[in-house]
């Protein structure tokens, strides 16, 4: 039995997921591309290739597609795989050192993502858990403004030997590998962050509160393009789900006050992007991001209770 399975989610992937399933051809695993119903040649590609699919009828977002691929497959270890991630070396390595590391009780390896400008993914590839503040920077603004303030820094671990593993609290969903085990233990991805983001930095923060930890392992290389099926989302879509998300991650993991903290930011940083954004479209901002301050303001006002709920 292959001691890894490959997950790969796609949704309108067709562009991306060829490279990905070729650079995969003499890998030794299990692999398996769960499709959140593509309205492009996807599924062709991957049936092309003679690789599993499972075709599900609606975008079950990439939590639970994540879960139903690791659910059908048995390897012990599950690397997931974005399809725009093309992996170059490094994945029986990375394997060998998780393996080789049982006493620290490792729950995620990440590895090195070069962009396609050839340039290492910094800031990306590995960072620490969010903290209120780091989300309360991001979401005004001012990491933009100041990228290498102090909580931005510690945030995208900005001062990472791209050279050295390192220990690092999460590493990016794009290419991460862990143990079933581990997956098991944490009850797996947490499906309530649909249709995408955050539910990588939960999962790695539930591992964490589990007693494991992750490693950035850079002997593991993919050529990474980024946010391909982001992009095929409409930009209120994008931005709802972002935001959505973001309070939702803020309200399961931080105490009362931080969260409302975070509310009113999202609130205030939304109004901002409201004059700011989409400069041709200026009828549309006010409506994206008014749905986002609207939003905001509900999660605020909510009983405490359910702000916290999962927490």
């Amino acid at each position: 039995m292959p001691r890894v399975a490959i997950i790969i989610v796609t949704f309108n992937s067709a562009a991306e997921i060829g490279g990905c399933l070729d650079a995969l051809a003499a890998a030794d695993a299990e692999i398996v591309v769960v499709d959140n119903a593509s309205a492009d040649t996807t599924r062709d590609e991957v049936s092309r290739r003679g690789i599993r699919c499972i075709a599900n009828p609606m975008n079950a977002g990439f939590a639970a597609a994540l879960n139903q691929g690791v659910r059908a497959t048995s390897a012990p270890f599950i690397l997931s795989l974005n399809p725009d991630a093309h992996l170059l070396r490094g994945l029986d390595r990375m394997l060998d050192f998780l393996e080789q590391h049982t006493g620290e009780k490792i729950g995620a390896v990440g590895g090195l993502l070069i962009g396609a400008d050839g340039v290492p993914q910094k800031g990306f590839m590995a960072r620490n858990l969010p903290t209120p503040a780091a989300l309360i920077f991001e979401v005004l603004g001012l990491n933009r403004l100041w990228p290498g303030n102090p909580v931005n820094w510690h945030y995208r671990c900005l001062g990472l030997d791209l050279m050295c593993i390192s220990r690092v609290e999460q590493p990016a969903g794009a290419f991460l590998l862990f143990p079933r085990s581990a997956w098991e233990a944490v009850g797996g991805f947490d499906e309530r962050f649909r249709p995408v983001w955050f539910d990588d930095v939960d999962f790695c923060a539930r591992l964490r509160s589990a007693g494991y930890c992750a490693y950035y392992y850079p002997d593991a290389v993919a050529n990474h393009s980024g946010s391909h099926s982001i992009e095929a989302l409409m930009l209120e879509n994008r931005a709802s789900y972002w935001y959505g998300n973001l309070l939702e991650y803020a309200a399961k993991y931080y105490d009362f006050a931080a969260f409302r903290t975070t509310c009113v930011a999202v609130a205030f940083g939304a109004v901002f992007r409201a004059f700011r954004g989409f400069p041709r479209y200026r009828y549309r901002a006010f409506a994206v991001y008014g749905g986002i301050v609207r939003l905001a303001l509900a999660r605020l006002f909510e009983p405490r209770q359910h702000a916290n709920a999962g927490g």
